[in-house]
């Protein structure tokens, strides 16, 4: 192919030749001479391949014993409970459990909160939300209710211990399992013993029917005293009462749970 013209007259009458010509389209930026090139056809260019396809992140592994057999994980952590012989030995025996799937889907283990050297134990059923932030039992609107209770009859978290049957949240807070409860009963059960309190209040029926193993709805079984058998033959005198949540979506029921509370006091200062 010849040079073009670097004349601009001269570059003008050739592009009007190509027009006429019926030449509308420019393939490439610069010319090439196509009959210098060979005679193959040039190598059509290739789509770049597409990356290989990553597979999908699986779901976290569950280490052995969570997958195991509920029987199988429930003794494991009867087992490893007895070992305890403080409520500090106990948190980290508990924190280091991989029995329970909850501890694998929660943020923090909420063990306990408040002095286990008072007198009244209150057991609770699983954190929730802000439980399995802060690491602690009963620190939402629940617990804030829960601490008014206890006002009302002179107690604060200083003179009191508070846990629950589970110490992980349950996705979505819904309800535990029985499974679940079977295998994280015997460490509530051990953390009940090593506090030994004098006075333990189970909060909602969940915490009445697994720890005092009535059948019937805390609605029946509120305001009457039980005797809890710890498994070292200690006997705990029990009280149920409403869950502090419950009250929240139950105010009317909240006079309920005042005299059940009131109760509690007599029984502290041996009037009842």
């Amino acid at each position: 192919m010849q040079d073009l013209p670097s004349d601009r007259d001269a570059l003008q009458a050739l592009l009007d030749f190509h027009v006429e010509a019926g030449v509308d389209l420019a393939l490439d930026e610069t010319p090439h001479n196509r009959f210098a090139e060979p005679k193959a056809e040039a190598a059509k260019p290739q789509a770049p391949k597409a990356p290989p396809a990553q597979p999908a992140p699986s779901p976290r592994a569950l280490p052995k014993a969570a997958a195991s057999a509920p029987e199988e994980v429930a003794s494991l952590a009867r087992e490893q409970a007895r070992h305890a012989q403080s409520l500090e030995e106990l948190e980290a025996i508990l924190a280091g459990f991989d029995g329970c799937a909850l501890k694998f889907s929660a943020k923090n283990l909420a063990f306990a909160d408040g002095n286990p050297e008072g007198r009244v134990m209150l057991v609770g059923e699983a954190p929730g939300a802000d439980e399995d932030r802060i690491g602690k039992p009963f620190m939402g609107r629940s617990g804030q209710l829960l601490d008014r209770m206890l006002a009302t009859i002179g107690l604060d978290r200083s003179q009191v211990y508070v846990a629950n049957i589970v110490p992980w949240r349950p996705p979505g807070n819904r309800t535990p399992t029985p499974q679940e409860i079977a295998i994280c009963k015997p460490f509530i059960a051990r953390q009940i013993e090593l506090a030994s309190p004098e006075f333990l209040l189970c909060l909602g029926g969940p915490a009445a029917q697994n720890l005092l193993g009535v059948k019937d709805g805390i609605l029946r079984t509120r305001g009457r005293w039980f005797t809890y058998k710890a498994d070292d033959g200690r006997e705990i005198k029990a009280l149920p009462t409403l869950h502090p949540a419950y009250l929240l979506r139950q105010p009317l029921q909240k006079r309920l749970g005042w005299r059940d509370f009131q109760a509690l006091r007599r029984a502290l200062d041996g009037r009842d």
